[in-house]
């Protein structure tokens, strides 16, 4: 579908092409501010407090994910099926919370979510 695009805009003249990547940057600055509205009252501002928790809770979801695949080995030769369930939503909590934690530092580097520094405070 991106090749239908690009193709679409080989085929504009200059100003058409011009008109177009106005209309881009419209849609771009809209995106840029629903944004940071939204995220100012949902989320308001992170600190490097914030990054230490959601880092912690990552990393804590890892642990358990990967302490509980080791128990389990130490008990049986295979895993039941209960026991790969468990596995698989252990892995998915450690997984959300690693996006969570990427999301928010694209919004901190986005300019969607205002980092405060603890030292402005």
């Amino acid at each position: 579908m991106a090749a239908e695009r690009f193709q679409r805009a080989l085929e504009l003249d200059p100003q058409e092409q011009r008109k177009l990547l106005a209309h881009l940057e419209e849609v771009d600055a809209a995106t840029f501010e629903a944004n940071r509205q939204v995220l100012a009252r949902t989320v308001g501002r992170v600190d490097v407090r914030t990054f230490k928790r959601l880092a912690s809770a990552a990393a804590n979801a890892r642990a358990h994910w990967v302490a509980a695949a080791v128990e389990m080995t130490e008990k049986a030769a295979s895993a039941s099926p209960a026991d790969i369930a468990r596995l698989a939503a252990l892995r998915t909590a450690y997984e959300e919370m690693t996006q969570v934690y990427d999301a928010v530092r694209r919004m901190v580097e986005r300019g969607y979510l205002c980092y405060l520094d603890i030292a402005e405070r």
